[in-house]
């Protein structure tokens, strides 16, 4: 077994093509193309992908296999492992704007491209006043692309077939908004025609997303035994969970032009009229557990998201911490759906091929911790009228940890030296709890105006100090 993978090895043939991808790497070939792949095998899809490479240099691997390679998906799903690959053949070639940008402007002149999905990281979707109409190409992604869209504007003389549906999977908030106002952005400074604008606005379609997977990329612990299952080798092997979200932000008619309904695989892609409900799961419930977990799992030596959802106290404080005091806090959504949505991160924490460190989980707690603990704790306390106890000990959990003296802290440097400052003032646990939690900058309000939560936060600082964390785990309540 020595062949990498090409279509002459492997009967893989090429799809129309009708979709435009920036981007090709883990993220986008173990999620996006999985999906469309699957599709195109289940439910008729047939859609071939143009990758498009959004920054200098190219996809030598990709190009050399032909722009074939492998998923190996991976999870635990009602207590059990399972795994399985698929061999993705979806993508039909590659292009290069920085190297052949007539070649990326042809790309918009094809009749048969529909939809349009990128993902250039967080960063991507900005503007620059340093692109211009005539570079070839435009730095940015999002010139890039109104660079493209005026390209197929002029050749299909703005008619409302020639407009693409945008699906972006930046991690950002309404990412398909963005975009959408960087590009007209973009027309304004390079005064491009009234009439381009409005078929920009009317005849496309920008969808927000909210996308989930982990996928860790390259398998090198596993690779040799996945070549020998396969019988080829394959440069570009990409593991990933099993699990998988994707919320679209759009009219139901979507559904119309991508056939999610028809495919067999379990297909965990929702079309709704607003993304911020998924948003606010997501946030509270899987983003929630990982910050209210770092602080105390570190605490207590452990490692990894795996270990500590093993650990004896650790583990069952932090399930119940979801299901007692986090989904109550929620009213935007069924609980039912809560449950689900719990259950699954919950098999997920506990995926033996994914070690997912607390440390590195913990970059920049103190906004996470903002964004994902206080609203549940303040919802909590609104819909139920005392404190959420578990919260409450994750948010001292966190305090303690931003003492410093626990691991090295990765977060912003005025931050860091204000708890520093915090902890050398105070004289005792409850002054210093007052002291942080009264600090609005950090959490928008004043924490220490609700009842009970300074002296709270204060005894559980008390009880840290004295080594007694574990017990109060094991102990918690509402």
């Amino acid at each position: 077994m020595t062949k990498f993978l090409s279509r002459a090895n492997r009967k893989a043939p090429r799809q129309p093509e009708r979709i435009v991808q920036f981007g090709g790497g883990n993220f986008m070939r173990g999620f996006v193309d999985w999906l469309v792949d699957v599709l195109n095998d289940e439910a008729d899809f047939g859609a071939g992908v143009v990758l498009v490479k959004a920054t200098p240099g190219r996809y030598e691997a990709l190009d050399a296999q032909d722009c074939l390679f492998t998923t190996w998906l991976h999870g635990v799903q009602a207590g059990e492992f399972h795994e399985q690959t698929r061999l993705i053949s979806c993508v039909n070639r590659t292009v290069y704007p920085y190297d052949d940008f007539a070649s990326y402007l042809a790309v918009a002149r094809q009749e048969s491209i529909r939809f349009i999905f990128s993902n250039t990281t967080e960063s991507g979707i900005a503007h620059s006043p340093d692109d211009h109409l005539d570079d070839a190409p435009p730095a940015t992604f999002p010139a890039k692309l109104t660079r493209f869209l005026y390209e197929r504007w002029q050749h299909f003389g703005g008619t409302s077939e020639a407009g693409c549906i945008i699906i972006p999977t930046e991690l950002i908030t309404d990412n398909a908004t963005r975009l959408r106002e960087i590009i007209l952005q973009y027309a304004d400074q390079w005064t491009l025609p009234r009439d381009f604008c409005d078929w920009l606005t009317n005849c496309n379609q920008f969808c927000n997303t909210l996308v989930d997977r982990i996928i860790p990329g390259y398998p090198a612990a596993d690779a040799e035994r996945l070549f020998a299952q396969l019988g080829y080798r394959d440069r570009l092997l990409v593991a990933g969970e099993i699990y998988h979200s994707f919320i679209i932000e759009a009219p139901q008619s979507l559904l119309d032009e991508l056939p999610l309904r028809r495919a067999k695989t379990t297909l965990h892609v929702k079309i709704v009229a607003d993304a911020a409900p998924y948003r606010t799961i997501k946030v509270r419930l899987l983003n929630g557990a990982h910050t209210a977990m770092v602080p105390l799992g570190l605490l207590l030596g452990i490692e990894s998201v795996r270990d500590a959802i093993g650990h004896p106290a650790l583990g069952t404080f932090i399930q119940e911490l979801i299901f007692q005091e986090v989904i109550p806090s929620v009213s935007e959504v069924p609980r039912d759906e809560l449950r689900a949505f719990a259950r699954h991160v919950f098999d997920r924490f506990r995926n033996p091929r994914i070690h997912h460190k607390l440390q590195t989980i913990s970059l920049n707690s103190a906004s996470k911790v903002k964004e994902r603990i206080v609203p549940s704790l303040l919802g909590y306390q609104a819909s139920e009228g005392k404190l959420p106890g578990r919260l409450v000990l994750a948010l001292a959990g966190f305090l303690r940890l931003y003492r410093g003296d626990i691991c090295q802290l990765n977060d912003d440097p005025t931050v860091l030296d204000w708890f520093a400052r915090q902890w050398q003032a105070a004289q005792t646990h409850e002054a210093l709890a007052r002291a942080m939690l009264e600090h609005e900058p950090l959490w928008d309000a004043d924490l220490s105006a609700l009842p009970g939560l300074v002296e709270s936060v204060g005894e559980a600082l008390d009880a840290i100090e004295a080594g007694r964390l574990e017990e109060l785990l094991m102990r918690a309540d509402s």
